[in-house]
């Protein structure tokens, strides 16, 4: 007997998702038709629903929408605002300043959150392997400092104490009291800044920031680490929204890095032959 399938039958496979259903005069997302969901569920709902296939209990999704709330933006400054800014002048339309601009979010632009996630990850599978909080973190903030002098989450280059950082962890408190998530990955967290407290001592702390206390929250909702940077680009693609449709009213055209009135420092060339040979 023939195993063969049509080719209309191979196409459906090739495309089969448990996402949305779609057929002629019905929408279905994660098989709930899209006219039951119009009006009786909010934003952040769905984007629970179709990244987890189900609806958020009431205290996950305020948990969640706290973190989406705080990540949109960070002013001009930040890469990803600044250059949506730029694009917005050259003429691209609003989709491609949108797109620039979340092209920006990087490993160290916007990757953060994935990578923190990872850390306070390590941090629980040694503590539920038997070793205290602090210990744990201490071992895994050493492997992970071997690679970069720079810890995921923790510290910002700007805000001495990222104002972010206590209503989220707060409302993370709250959520674990009301037994909606365990709280482990919020007491990895805390054991990293203890660890930093005690190695900084008279120095200037490295509280946690944005990307700490957001990833404190996806983990403590079980998304994957690389969702943490989805989530992020979908909060931050607000902010660069408003930057970039503010911008188009601004009435400038090819809006560069910085003021026309301003040049560029000449760099003074470096010559090879100076340069000490790399090691092999």
């Amino acid at each position: 007997m023939s195993t063969s399938i049509s080719a209309h039958d191979e196409a459906a496979q090739w495309w089969a998702t448990a996402v949305s259903h779609i057929e002629p005069g019905s929408i279905e997302l994660r098989d709930r038709p899209v006219q039951d969901l119009i009006g009786s569920v909010g934003l952040v709902d769905m984007i629970w629903l179709l990244l987890r296939g189900d609806l958020p209990s009431p205290g996950q999704s305020a948990l969640l929408e706290a973190a989406l709330v705080a990540g949109v933006d960070h002013g001009p400054q930040a890469p990803s605002i600044a250059a949506a800014r730029m694009a917005a002048t050259c003429g691209v339309g609003l989709n491609n300043a949108i797109a620039t601009g979340v092209n920006m979010l990087g490993d160290v632009h916007g990757g953060a959150g994935q990578q923190c996630v990872q850390m306070l990850e390590e941090i629980r599978t040694l503590h539920l392997a038997g070793a205290d909080w602090d210990a744990s973190a201490r071992e895994v903030m050493a492997l992970w400092q071997a690679r970069s002098p720079y810890l995921p989450g923790f510290g910002h280059r700007f805000h001495p104490v990222d104002p972010r950082r206590d209503p989220l962890l707060r409302l993370t408190e709250e959520t674990v009291a009301a037994g909606v998530v365990a709280g482990d990955h919020l007491q990895a967290a805390l054991a990293v800044e203890r660890v930093l407290r005690e190695r900084r001592a008279g120095a200037r702390p490295v509280p946690m920031n944005i990307d700490g206390a957001t990833a404190v929250i996806y983990g403590e909702l079980g998304f994957p680490a690389p969702l943490a940077r989805g989530l992020f680009v979908l909060s931050r693609s607000v902010g660069i929204l408003a930057h970039a449709w503010e911008e188009t009213g601004q009435g400038r055209r090819n809006k560069g890095p910085i003021p026309r009135s301003v040049l560029p420092a000449r760099l003074k060339p470096v010559d090879p032959g100076s340069a000490e040979e790399s090691p092999s």
